[in-house]
């Protein structure tokens, strides 16, 4: 991990040298990107990497101050790569200073302390985009009118908290793949991890691109919900495994989401769209509003949701066989008891091997019947 001290220096450049100081690596590339920002010459590159470009500036009758909104480019490239860096560094400061030293009191297995460090560090993930995610749709018209989900469709503009949203997202995503080869991933885990990172990248940036930010924020916030339950229920779980109420809340949620989500966007893609007045295709005006694009995005949410209501079945399936198999072994453990059984008394009036006095067949009664 960056930032962390230890006793033998590897290699300089070998895999290990740069799995133990990526963060320290990474933090001096952002650094000369700052320094950039000192001299006349290297300024207006580093401004392209550090701030928000294509702004643009509208007049608007009812408001006194003029309004500044943001359009995408191919400048965002160097925008998310920067801001791809910072979310290295956070990701090495949430788990040298949060993440490991809960597990070094927990004394977790290898495969526990994986999952772990995932969902440790997805749950603070999901936490931040999610408040964020609620704070600009309080912003928003949605509430209280779901039709500006396609009305005045290509949405070409957006405010500097949407598209700061969306450039920020896809940094994590993309800042994702190389933490597999930092985090020293098990190899069994790299395909699941590889499957939502790069749906996330591909649904991401795809609402961005093609100016579907609106529909994509509104999708988001609610299935971050939903994940930040799982992954919080999930960290309760390994410190405490008597703690599995959240789960069942989780489940309720995911199938709530799961039909919230193919709801809208059916709603959105094949009766909101397909009925606006601007229909056609134009990359110089932003608009996709076309069949071929329409169906091509409603297919891809829906087989996404499909392909994820799959993995809850089978992850349920798997839960309900693992608590079946415990409660047989339980049952097992716990031998009948065990009733003692009577002994023949074919020896007279003995009882438990002693005899007693008064019983005929005993020696001392025999003498005395002789006499």
């Amino acid at each position: 991990m960056g930032f962390r001290k230890k006793n033998k220096s590897p290699p300089v450049l070998s895999h290990e040298f740069v799995i133990q100081n990526h963060a320290d690596m990474v933090s001096c590339v952002a650094m000369i990107i700052l320094l950039g920002l000192m001299f006349e010459v290297t300024a207006k590159f580093a401004i392209m990497f550090i701030t928000v470009q294509y702004n643009v500036t509208q007049t608007l009758d009812d408001r006194p101050e003029p309004l500044v909104l943001y359009q995408y480019g191919p400048k965002d490239i160097a925008t998310v790569f920067f801001y791809l860096l910072i979310a290295v560094i956070l990701h090495a400061l949430i788990q040298e200073y949060v993440l490991d030293k809960v597990n070094r009191r927990l004394h977790l297995s290898k495969t526990k302390h994986s999952k772990f460090n995932e969902s440790g560090q997805l749950a603070a993930f999901y936490l931040f985009s999610f408040v964020w995610g609620c704070s600009i749709l309080t912003a928003e018209e949605f509430v209280t009118n779901p039709t500006f989900l396609w009305e005045g469709y290509p949405h070409t503009h957006m405010a500097f908290q949407v598209k700061f949203f969306y450039i920020c997202q896809i940094a994590y995503w993309f800042h994702a793949l190389p933490e597999l080869y930092f985090q020293k991933v098990r190899k069994e885990d790299i395909p699941r991890q590889l499957y939502y990172i790069c749906l996330y990248i591909f649904h991401i940036t795809g609402a961005y691109v093609l100016n579907l930010h609106r529909l994509g924020l509104v999708l988001l916030v609610p299935h971050y919900l939903v994940e930040l339950l799982f992954h919080a229920s999930r960290l309760f779980y390994f410190s405490d495994e008597n703690k599995q109420k959240g789960f069942t809340l989780w489940a309720l949620l995911f199938v709530i989401a799961r039909l919230l989500t193919l709801t809208l966007s059916v709603l959105t893609f094949g009766f909101g769209l397909s009925r606006t007045d601007n229909q056609g295709f134009s990359l110089a005006q932003g608009n996709f509003n076309v069949l071929t694009v329409r169906m091509t995005c409603l297919s891809a949410i829906c087989l996404t949701q499909a392909w994820m209501m799959w993995k809850f079945i089978n992850f349920q399936l798997k839960k309900w066989r693992e608590q079946s198999q415990t409660q047989a072994i339980k049952k097992k453990a716990v031998s009948p008891k065990m009733k003692p059984s009577k002994k023949d008394s074919s020896r007279g009036g003995s009882a438990n091997g002693v005899m007693k006095p008064d019983d005929k067949t005993s020696p001392r009664a025999r003498k005395s019947k002789a006499s």
